[in-house]
C-alpha cells in the first residue's frame, strides 16, 4: 500500500506557513505567496522521499478543492503591469529627439545660402535614390503574377477623375440604377 504525503497550508499575513508530513516525519517552511509554497512544499517532499515520486495531498483548511482553487486562481491572474507608453508622433527619429533634445542645444544654422542648398540638395538625391532603391527591392521581393490573376490594363491605368465641382471624390458620372 502506498503511503501519501500530506502538505498542509496556512496563510500567516503576507507569507504562508507549509507542513509536509508522510513516513513518520514532518516538514515545515515558509514562502511569500501561495505559489511559491506549492514549489516549497515539492522541495520538502523530496527531502522527505528522495528518488521516488509519492502522492501528495495539498490542503488548505483541510480541504484540497480550497488549496487547488486559491492556486489555480493565483496562477491564472495576470500580473499589474505598467501602462503603455505612446512615442510621440513623428517616427523613431522624432521620439530619440524627444528622448535627448531636452538635454542638448542645437547648433546655430549655417548663415550663407549656398551651405543650405547644398545640404538641401543632398539630402532630396539620397531621398530619392532610397526610394528606388525601396521600390526595387520591392519588385524583386513580389513575384509576378500569373496572367489569369492580372487585372485588363483599362483597369491598371485607369487614374482617378480630376475635382469636378458637385462630384465626391469615387463618384461615378452616371447615376444609379434605381431598385424596384
Amino acid at each position: 500500500m502506498v503511503e501519501t504525503i500530506t502538505a498542509t497550508y496556512k496563510h500567516d499575513n503576507d507569507d504562508w506557513t507549509i507542513t509536509v508530513s508522510g513516513r513518520g516525519k514532518e516538514l515545515t517552511g515558509k514562502a511569500p505567496g501561495i505559489i511559491a509554497a506549492r514549489d516549497r512544499a515539492d522541495q520538502l517532499v523530496e527531502k522527505l522521499a528522495p528518488n521516488e515520486r509519492p502522492t501528495v495531498v495539498h490542503l488548505l483548511n483541510g480541504n484540497a478543492l480550497e488549496f487547488t482553487s486559491a492556486y489555480m486562481a493565483a496562477r491564472l491572474t495576470l500580473p499589474e503591469i505598467e501602462p503603455l507608453e505612446i512615442p510621440p508622433s513623428g517616427g523613431a527619429k522624432a521620439a530619440k529627439e524627444a528622448a535627448s533634445g531636452s538635454s542638448k542645444t542645437s547648433a546655430p544654422a549655417a548663415s550663407t545660402s549656398s551651405s543650405t542648398s547644398a545640404t538641401a540638395t543632398a539630402t532630396a538625391t539620397a531621398t530619392a535614390t532610397a526610394t528606388e532603391k525601396a521600390s526595387e527591392k520591392d519588385k524583386a521581393a513580389k513575384p509576378a503574377l500569373p496572367p489569369s490573376k492580372q487585372l485588363p490594363k483599362e483597369v491598371e491605368d485607369r487614374k482617378p477623375e480630376a475635382n469636378r465641382p458637385g462630384v465626391t471624390a469615387g463618384a461615378s458620372a452616371t447615376p444609379p440604377v434605381a431598385r424596384a
